[in-house]
């Protein structure tokens, strides 16, 4: 435990961030599983839709930065491929 009141409002300060950024992150979590299972189960309409929502949950999590931009560029490409796959077939 810190001794240090400063200390002691930083560890206030840092569980308040932890508990905003999990939630973001959960957030964009989520959006991809949903589009994966999508993709999985080969349903289009379904995985376009969470791609959409995947996709601004990603933009929101690096604009707070919660991720890398690079990250979050990486983890649309790389969904959106899946996506364009099932659409082609």
């Amino acid at each position: 435990m810190p001794i240090k009141k400063a200390a002691k409002k930083y560890m206030r300060v840092t569980t308040r961030k932890t508990a905003k950024n999990a939630k973001v992150k959960g957030s964009f979590r989520s959006a991809i599983k949903k589009t994966t299972e999508a993709v999985t189960k080969g349903d289009t309409v379904q995985a376009q839709e969470w791609l959409k929502r995947a996709s601004k949950a990603l933009d929101k999590a690096a604009e707070k930065k919660v991720i890398h931009k690079n990250a979050a560029a990486r983890k649309k490409s790389r969904l959106n491929a899946k996506v364009k796959a099932i659409a082609k077939k």
